[in-house]
């Protein structure tokens, strides 16, 4: 099935007679582009050689105490090229990567790029239904996966036709540091290859590099309108889906971000802290592929849900960046050795993924005197569209500017633009957004505007500054008795009560008000009631903003990146009788 393409219409191009009113610029930074050379951006592959060519000696990547060098990286990839080639993998074709953060997943996304094919990212936490579905979907033919996880695909063989399937290690690429964290692992999992995967399907990836690095792979004229990866989403109608991102897109975004951040010093060696995992966007770009492109080093962290041990290895690294999301921020605040760890280093801090609540962020500035510089981003748009200024001093509450060469507009629900000051949803355009949905032209369609811009499914507010404020999903929006209520901002007003570690509000179907408000709360101190929640929501919420009911539980259901699962509160934790 063909995809269609979005294609911007003359009112959202960024160049032509006529631009888009664009308030923002004026509040750039000094020395800031308007816009980015899209045209001389090059490819992930330009990115790759480059890094490898003028970093040889670096650290690209640490992981379990160990570095793996630029140059020591690319000859990996180099190998994987060469072996994927060798098994019948051409350009455009379709290689699935199954990993969390461990070593192995650089190599092995410049390997596939490398190699003129499309990286396909999975879920390593996936079912084998979820594995065979995305499998079935993106036509991939060869799984790089972690070897923990072969169990899962082993069951999801019936339903899907591979090529092949490469077994990776946990410690694979750290040399003999990285056979003892495989041989431990396996006796943890008391794991005996072949995994249960049929005889001549699966080969180490140790096995398929030897064999791979016995020539250089054959050259392959990698364009930037290629595909480079389908990265799958729910996006705003919870169908899976993938969104088209190209060379370009990515690229794009990788520039945009570099021309926005910056570097104070560039001949400072930097370390981004990768807690979100690779397979999600936001640690994709803002971690991998803008750090590679100067040089720095991801300091990987395999599972952040391993708290001790997260802080554990944050107490051993001198790191100078990290990108989170509001839970990975909150979980860190609340740490008993929090205090080990030495965040002088840091250079700045961004938040994404979903809105950092003000109380969390104020306790991370108190903690470590940084700054959280919130942006936004999804999955179609590479993925950063708005973001703070780094020189941000005190938490702003909004997702900032629309990045260099980025048209947004707020649009009400006839499509048309409504005034600054007034919610709508917000839609943008620019390079970095996709080339579309895979093999989904209607999707695609209902994502688009009917003058080219992309529909994100987010009500915001432009203020008068051209700074962008995120109410909500439109999709998780209350009506109560006609009003609407934005589940964020209930869900910072509750965040600000010191008896509370973390919390998320939903809607409940109501006979007398069509919906009505709903609290989940995890309490810090089991001595708050949910009366004294909801009389703490009273002094700074209007009636019928107010949750009428609280349910308190241990922990909340979220998805690997963090983000809490509303929709799991809103179909599994019915509320009970509301108080009269």
């Amino acid at each position: 099935m063909e995809s269609r393409v979005i294609e911007p219409g003359p009112a959202a191009r960024l160049s032509g007679d006529g631009p888009p009113e664009r308030p923002w610029l004026a509040s750039y930074p000094p020395g800031t582009p308007a816009e980015i050379d899209v045209a001389g951006l090059g490819t992930l592959v330009d990115l790759f050689e480059a890094s490898i060519r003028d970093f040889a000696d670096r650290p690209a990547v640490t992981c379990f105490g160990s570095d793996i060098t630029y140059a020591a990286m690319g000859r990996s990839a180099l190998a994987l090229a060469g072996w994927l080639q060798a098994n019948g993998v051409a350009k455009g074709d379709r290689v699935a990567i199954m990993l969390p953060n461990v070593p192995a997943y650089a190599a092995a996304i410049f390997g596939i790029l490398r190699a003129g094919a499309t990286v396909v990212n999975v879920n390593p936490l996936y079912t084998p239904r979820e594995l065979a579905a995305q499998i079935q979907d993106s036509g991939a033919q060869v799984l790089i996966v972690l070897e923990n996880f072969a169990h899962t695909v082993a069951k999801a063989l019936p339903e899907i036709a591979l090529r092949r399937v490469v077994l990776v290690g946990p410690g694979d690429g750290l040399g003999l540091k990285g056979r003892i964290v495989n041989l431990v692992s396996r006796r943890v999992r008391k794991a005996v290859p072949p995994y249960s995967l049929p005889a001549g399907l699966a080969i180490r990836l140790d096995d398929a590099l030897r064999a791979g690095s016995r020539g250089a792979p054959r050259p392959v004229a990698v364009e930037p309108e290629d595909l480079a990866f389908l990265q799958y989403t729910g996006g705003t109608t919870g169908i899976a889906k993938a969104a088209m991102l190209s060379h370009r897109n990515i690229m794009a975004n990788v520039e945009q971000a570099q021309v926005w951040f910056g570097s104070k010093d560039p001949s400072v060696r930097r370390c981004v802290v990768t807690a979100l995992p690779l397979y999600h966007i936001f640690a994709l770009t803002a971690c991998f592929f803008q750090f590679m492109r100067s040089g720095g080093c991801c300091l990987l962290i395999p599972n952040p849900r391993d708290c001790d041990g997260f802080v554990k290895t944050l107490s051993q690294h001198r790191f100078t960046h990290l990108m989170g999301v509001n839970t990975l921020f909150n979980v860190l605040i609340n740490h008993p050795k929090i205090g080990s760890v030495d965040f002088s280093a840091l250079d700045f801090v961004v938040g994404g993924g979903t809105a950092v609540q003000r109380a969390v962020a104020e306790r991370w500035k108190a903690l470590t005197g940084n700054t959280i510089i919130e942006g936004y981003g999804l999955s179609e748009t590479s993925p950063v569209v708005c973001a703070n200024p780094r020189g941000l001093t005190a938490f702003s509450g909004t997702i900032g500017f629309p990045l260099p060469s980025t048209v947004v507009s707020i649009r009400g629900a006839d499509g048309q633009p409504v005034p600054r000051g007034e919610p709508g949803e917000l839609c943008v355009v620019g390079p970095q957004v996709m080339r579309g949905y895979w093999n989904r032209p209607d999707e695609t369609a209902r994502a688009t505007t009917a003058d080219g811009y992309f529909r994100t499914g987010d009500v915001a507010v432009m203020e008068a500054d051209g700074q962008v404020r995120i109410v909500d999903r439109m999709k998780d929006m209350i009506l109560v008795s006609g009003f609407n209520v934005y589940p964020n901002e209930v869900e910072d007003v509750l965040a600000g009560h010191p008896g509370v570690l973390e919390c998320a509000v939903v809607g409940a179907p109501s006979d007398e008000t069509g919906e009505m408000v709903v609290a989940h709360v995890v309490l810090k101190d089991p001595e708050v009631s949910t009366d004294v929640l909801r009389a703490h929501a009273r002094t700074q919420l209007t009636g019928y903003k107010v949750p009428r009911a609280v349910m308190l539980h241990e922990a909340l259901p979220k998805t690997n990146v963090g983000k809490v699962l509303r929709r799991v509160l809103r179909d599994d934790f019915p509320p009970p009788a509301p108080p009269q």
